[in-house]
């Protein structure tokens, strides 16, 4: 292959990855937005409210993440089911992976409620403790509707409709920015709830994300093929268990990356809220540039599965290197960029002089 064919086979599998990945791009960066919201909505009412919802957050996310990879198998089984042509499979494949979704969306509820105890160790206020305890209680009733979500998220991606997420996580981000302002400062009349307006806001959008993603998939033309809910089908566990063996390793990784990170965010504990602040913020922000990457890693889960459905493992290969080359050259891009700009990124996020 010459020089000239081999450039204009990489531009052409980069153009398909990108027009895979920028609506899940788009719909990451708003999902994740929401927390960005709750970070900098309530800097701006209190250091040490945004102490108790950067601690919240901190195992928030961890878990949040975490499900969201356990639950990427069904990625991989549908866009492997498209590239080999057989979509008469999707629909049980997407039925069973609800039904995953009920087990690990009710099985982190529980782990994030007893993470709380963790507070009682880090030498806190009892104030900000008990509101870090209070946010991630509520919080966590958005878990099981998010793993719901995430199996459609998947099913979707697989079969090349990625707008749907982008549309919903827009529309979920709106959503928490107007609750938030009513609950975090209490706007019209209702109470000013600080840090747990924001846990309220963001369970609430989860639930709102899952009910409009039911309603996408049930009017969508382009999901009528694979429509997952003309029949009912019980828990298959021999399913659901290979399904795990595929999303358990994913999760684990995601879970060891992000609590890299967000178990500093409560070794910082101790030092006082000025400190917890300050390191979320610089976390959050981190978080959100993060989506790039990880949008592209989604996109390439499609064209590598669909790829190996075909039988052609070269062009797996070869999607899956492009894939890698573009994350790259973001990171580099967003590290300069994060440089330059990081006295604007503080500003946006707290007035407070001392956590700036």
């Amino acid at each position: 292959m010459s020089f000239f064919s081999s450039l204009a086979a990489v531009r052409g599998e980069a153009r398909a990855l990108w027009h895979l990945a920028w609506p899940m791009l788009v719909g990451q960066l708003a999902t994740v937005g929401m927390g960005v919201a709750d970070v900098a909505m309530t800097g701006h009412a209190s250091a040490a409210e945004l102490a108790a919802v950067s601690l919240g957050a901190a195992i928030w996310s961890i878990i949040l993440v975490t499900v969201s990879g356990v639950m990427m198998a069904i990625n991989t089984l549908v866009a492997h089911e498209v590239g080999a042509k057989q979509p008469g499979r999707i629909a049980h494949l997407v039925r069973q992976a609800l039904w995953k979704a009920l087990g690990v969306g009710v099985a982190a509820c529980l782990l994030i409620n007893l993470a709380t105890l963790i507070f009682d160790h880090l030498y806190l206020a009892p104030e900000v403790a008990a509101r870090a305890s209070l946010f991630v209680h509520i919080i966590s009733l958005g878990l099981p509707p998010f793993a719901a979500y995430r199996a459609l998220y998947g099913y979707s991606a697989s079969i090349d409709q990625t707008k749907p997420m982008m549309v919903i996580s827009l529309l979920a981000l709106l959503v928490n920015v107007g609750v938030n302002w009513l609950l975090i400062f209490g706007h019209w009349g209702l109470p000013a709830l600080g840090g747990i307006g924001c846990a309220v806001a963001t369970a609430s959008c989860m639930w709102l994300m899952l009910i409009a993603m039911l309603l996408w998939v049930r009017f969508s033309p382009a999901h009528r093929a694979t429509y997952p809910f003309t029949r009912w089908d019980w828990a298959h566990w021999t399913e659901i268990r290979a399904m795990l063996r595929l999303g358990l390793p994913i999760g684990i990784t995601y879970f060891a990356e992000v609590s890299a990170f967000g178990a500093v965010s409560l070794l910082v504990a101790r030092f006082g809220v000025v400190q917890i602040s300050a390191h979320q913020i610089a976390l959050n922000f981190a978080s959100l540039v993060f989506m790039v990457p990880l949008s592209f890693g989604i996109g390439m889960i499609t064209r590598v599965g669909q790829a190996l459905g075909r039988g052609r493992p070269r062009q797996a290969r070869f999607a899956d290197w492009v894939g890698v080359a573009m994350a790259l050259a973001f990171a580099l891009l967003s590290a300069l960029l994060i440089t330059s700009l990081r006295h604007q990124i503080e500003r946006a996020y707290t007035s407070d002089p001392a956590v700036r």
